[in-house]
Protein backbone atom coordinates (compact mmCIF):
# COMPACT_ATOMS: atom_id res chain seq x y z
CA UNK A 1 0.00 0.00 0.00
CA UNK A 2 2.78 2.45 0.87
CA UNK A 3 4.45 1.89 -2.51
CA UNK A 4 1.19 2.80 -4.25
CA UNK A 5 0.83 5.91 -2.05
CA UNK A 6 4.35 7.05 -2.94
CA UNK A 7 3.83 6.27 -6.62
CA UNK A 8 0.63 8.35 -6.61
CA UNK A 9 2.45 11.21 -4.86
CA UNK A 10 5.21 11.19 -7.47
CA UNK A 11 2.59 11.27 -10.22
CA UNK A 12 0.94 14.29 -8.58
CA UNK A 13 4.32 16.05 -8.31
CA UNK A 14 4.90 15.44 -12.01
CA UNK A 15 1.51 16.96 -12.90
CA UNK A 16 1.91 20.34 -11.16
CA UNK A 17 0.53 23.10 -13.38
CA UNK A 18 1.70 26.69 -13.33
CA UNK A 19 0.30 29.90 -14.79
CA UNK A 20 1.17 33.55 -14.70
CA UNK A 21 -1.34 36.33 -15.26
CA UNK A 22 -1.66 35.54 -18.97
CA UNK A 23 -0.75 31.95 -19.79
CA UNK A 24 0.35 28.50 -18.78
CA UNK A 25 4.06 28.28 -18.04
CA UNK A 26 6.37 25.38 -17.20
CA UNK A 27 6.46 24.72 -13.43
CA UNK A 28 10.27 25.00 -13.36
CA UNK A 29 9.99 28.45 -14.98
CA UNK A 30 7.36 29.42 -12.40
CA UNK A 31 9.63 28.30 -9.55
CA UNK A 32 12.50 30.30 -11.07
CA UNK A 33 10.26 33.38 -11.20
CA UNK A 34 9.30 32.95 -7.54
CA UNK A 35 12.99 32.66 -6.63
CA UNK A 36 13.52 36.00 -8.40
CA UNK A 37 10.59 37.46 -6.41
CA UNK A 38 12.21 36.23 -3.18
CA UNK A 39 15.53 37.78 -4.21
CA UNK A 40 13.83 41.08 -5.08
CA UNK A 41 11.79 41.24 -1.86
CA UNK A 42 14.94 40.66 0.19
CA UNK A 43 16.91 43.27 -1.77
CA UNK A 44 14.09 45.84 -1.36
CA UNK A 45 13.81 45.17 2.38
CA UNK A 46 10.26 43.93 1.92
CA UNK A 47 8.65 40.90 3.45
CA UNK A 48 6.89 37.72 2.45
CA UNK A 49 3.36 37.51 3.87
CA UNK A 50 1.95 33.98 4.29
CA UNK A 51 -1.71 32.98 4.63
CA UNK A 52 -3.52 29.65 4.77
CA UNK A 53 -6.21 27.73 6.68
CA UNK A 54 -5.80 24.46 8.58
CA UNK A 55 -2.98 22.40 7.07
CA UNK A 56 -2.21 25.29 4.73
CA UNK A 57 -1.81 27.56 7.77
CA UNK A 58 0.75 25.10 9.13
CA UNK A 59 2.63 25.22 5.81
CA UNK A 60 2.45 29.03 5.86
CA UNK A 61 3.73 29.25 9.44
CA UNK A 62 6.50 26.71 8.85
CA UNK A 63 7.58 28.52 5.67
CA UNK A 64 7.60 31.93 7.37
CA UNK A 65 9.94 30.56 10.05
CA UNK A 66 12.22 28.90 7.48
CA UNK A 67 12.48 31.96 5.26
CA UNK A 68 13.31 34.14 8.27
CA UNK A 69 15.81 31.71 9.81
CA UNK A 70 17.49 30.33 6.70
CA UNK A 71 17.00 33.11 4.17
CA UNK A 72 17.27 36.05 6.57
CA UNK A 73 14.13 37.44 4.92
CA UNK A 74 11.44 39.43 6.69
CA UNK A 75 8.28 37.34 6.95
CA UNK A 76 4.81 37.70 8.37
CA UNK A 77 2.31 34.89 8.90
CA UNK A 78 -1.21 35.83 9.92
CA UNK A 79 -2.12 32.45 11.47
CA UNK A 80 -1.48 33.52 15.08
CA UNK A 81 -4.51 32.47 17.19
CA UNK A 82 -5.08 35.83 18.96
CA UNK A 83 -4.93 37.72 15.67
CA UNK A 84 -7.23 35.19 13.95
CA UNK A 85 -9.83 35.31 16.69
CA UNK A 86 -9.69 39.10 16.95
CA UNK A 87 -10.01 39.67 13.20
CA UNK A 88 -12.75 37.05 12.76
CA UNK A 89 -14.70 38.44 15.72
CA UNK A 90 -14.41 42.07 14.61
CA UNK A 91 -14.51 41.73 10.81
CA UNK A 92 -15.74 38.20 10.04
CA UNK A 93 -13.73 35.16 9.05
CA UNK A 94 -13.80 36.06 5.36
CA UNK A 95 -11.61 39.10 6.16
CA UNK A 96 -9.37 37.50 8.78
CA UNK A 97 -6.31 37.91 6.51
CA UNK A 98 -7.31 40.87 4.32
CA UNK A 99 -7.57 43.31 7.25
CA UNK A 100 -3.98 42.68 8.49
CA UNK A 101 -2.74 42.83 4.89
CA UNK A 102 -4.41 46.21 4.46
CA UNK A 103 -2.43 47.47 7.46
CA UNK A 104 0.94 45.68 7.09
CA UNK A 105 1.52 45.03 3.39
CA UNK A 106 3.62 47.34 1.26
CA UNK A 107 4.23 47.41 -2.51
CA UNK A 108 7.63 45.67 -2.25
CA UNK A 109 6.08 42.67 -0.44
CA UNK A 110 5.05 39.26 -1.76
CA UNK A 111 1.91 37.42 -0.62
CA UNK A 112 1.98 33.63 -0.70
CA UNK A 113 -1.65 32.44 -0.53
CA UNK A 114 -2.09 28.72 0.13
CA UNK A 115 -5.44 26.92 -0.15
CA UNK A 116 -5.98 23.27 -1.03
CA UNK A 117 -9.46 24.01 -2.39
CA UNK A 118 -8.60 27.39 -3.86
CA UNK A 119 -12.08 28.52 -2.83
CA UNK A 120 -11.63 29.87 0.71
CA UNK A 121 -13.16 33.34 0.86
CA UNK A 122 -10.57 34.60 3.33
CA UNK A 123 -7.69 33.54 1.06
CA UNK A 124 -9.34 35.07 -2.01
CA UNK A 125 -9.95 38.30 -0.06
CA UNK A 126 -6.30 38.32 1.04
CA UNK A 127 -5.25 38.23 -2.61
CA UNK A 128 -7.53 41.17 -3.40
CA UNK A 129 -6.12 43.14 -0.45
CA UNK A 130 -2.54 42.36 -1.53
CA UNK A 131 -3.35 43.37 -5.09
CA UNK A 132 -4.77 46.66 -3.80
CA UNK A 133 -1.47 47.21 -1.94
CA UNK A 134 0.46 46.44 -5.17
CA UNK A 135 2.16 43.35 -3.75
CA UNK A 136 3.39 40.48 -5.92
CA UNK A 137 1.23 37.38 -5.40
CA UNK A 138 2.05 33.67 -5.51
CA UNK A 139 -0.80 31.17 -5.12
CA UNK A 140 -0.79 27.47 -4.33
CA UNK A 141 -4.02 25.54 -4.77
CA UNK A 142 -5.40 22.13 -5.67
CA UNK A 143 -8.61 20.14 -6.05
CA UNK A 144 -10.92 21.59 -8.70
CA UNK A 145 -9.28 22.80 -11.90
CA UNK A 146 -11.75 25.71 -11.93
CA UNK A 147 -10.90 26.99 -8.44
CA UNK A 148 -10.73 30.81 -8.43
CA UNK A 149 -7.39 31.08 -6.59
CA UNK A 150 -5.68 29.21 -9.41
CA UNK A 151 -5.63 32.24 -11.71
CA UNK A 152 -5.55 35.11 -9.21
CA UNK A 153 -1.82 35.55 -8.59
CA UNK A 154 1.17 36.70 -10.57
CA UNK A 155 2.45 33.11 -10.38
CA UNK A 156 0.01 30.28 -9.62
CA UNK A 157 0.80 26.67 -8.81
CA UNK A 158 -2.06 24.20 -9.12
CA UNK A 159 -1.90 20.59 -7.88
CA UNK A 160 -4.37 18.47 -9.88
CA UNK A 161 -5.42 16.19 -7.04
CA UNK A 162 -8.36 15.95 -4.66
CA UNK A 163 -6.52 14.32 -1.74
CA UNK A 164 -5.62 16.80 1.00
CA UNK A 165 -2.46 14.95 1.97
CA UNK A 166 -0.99 14.96 -1.50
CA UNK A 167 -1.95 18.57 -2.19
CA UNK A 168 -0.48 19.75 1.12
CA UNK A 169 2.72 17.72 0.63
CA UNK A 170 3.23 19.20 -2.83
CA UNK A 171 2.58 22.71 -1.50
CA UNK A 172 5.22 22.07 1.16
CA UNK A 173 7.67 20.86 -1.49
CA UNK A 174 7.06 24.00 -3.54
CA UNK A 175 7.62 26.32 -0.57
CA UNK A 176 10.84 24.51 0.32
CA UNK A 177 12.01 24.57 -3.29
CA UNK A 178 11.59 28.35 -3.55
CA UNK A 179 13.79 28.85 -0.48
CA UNK A 180 16.31 26.11 -1.27
CA UNK A 181 16.85 27.41 -4.80
CA UNK A 182 17.09 31.00 -3.51
CA UNK A 183 19.80 29.92 -1.05
CA UNK A 184 21.56 27.95 -3.79
CA UNK A 185 21.60 31.07 -6.01
CA UNK A 186 23.22 33.04 -3.17
CA UNK A 187 25.87 30.35 -2.67
CA UNK A 188 26.56 30.22 -6.41
CA UNK A 189 27.13 33.99 -6.51
CA UNK A 190 29.52 33.75 -3.56
CA UNK A 191 31.56 31.08 -5.37
CA UNK A 192 31.85 33.01 -8.64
Amino acid sequence: MFEIYLKNLVQVLEKIECTDVAKTIAPNYGVDRVVVMVREVKKAGGKIVWVGNGGSAAIASHSAADYFRTGNIKTQCFSDAPLLTCMSNDFGYSDVFSKPIELYAEPQDVLVAISSSGRSANILNSVKAARDKECAIVTLSGFDVENPLRKSGDINFYVPCSEYGHVELVHGVLCHSFLDLFMQSIRNKEVK
